[in-house]
């Protein structure tokens, strides 16, 4: 199928405000394909595969740096690499966020062991604790 889109056509399929197709142009990730007679940006449908792309590499947390790279003729190694930096950058993040929900889940039987009291000793805790006076 070779139909031109509009921006608003473009973005409504990719889901997308219409900014956000503006900003990707202004950004060099994306450039209309044409013009109608009366002046409208037109896509193809490549361009809004190209599009949906970058949407799909920005939530996988690529940065648009990085997209930009992916877009671009690239040897392999280039691209396994930005890909293995990326899994990396989320393990580190999935290993703060285990220590963060042990954190949570100790604060939380703590709650619990002290239920009847109707007191919260999580919160003195953190209240006495040195770390967060030291922090303000």
């Amino acid at each position: 199928m070779n139909r031109k889109l509009t921006i608003g056509e473009l973005a409504s399929a990719a889901e997308v405000p219409t900014s956000t197709v503006r900003y990707y142009e202004r950004a060099g990730l994306l450039k209309p394909s044409g013009r109608s007679a009366s002046n409208y940006r037109l896509y193809s449908e490549e361009d809004l595969e190209r599009l949906r792309f970058i949407r799909a590499a920005q939530a996988t947390g690529f940065s648009l740096e990085d997209v930009t790279a992916l877009l671009r003729p690239a040897p392999w190694g280039r691209v396994q690499g930005l890909i293995e930096e990326r899994r990396s950058r989320v393990e580190a993040r999935m290993k703060g966020l285990r220590d963060v929900k042990r954190v949570l889940g100790a604060a939380l039987e703590t709650c619990h062991d002290h239920e009847a009291t109707g007191c919260c000793r999580v919160v003195a805790d953190l209240t006495a604790a040195p770390s967060a006076k030291g922090s303000r």
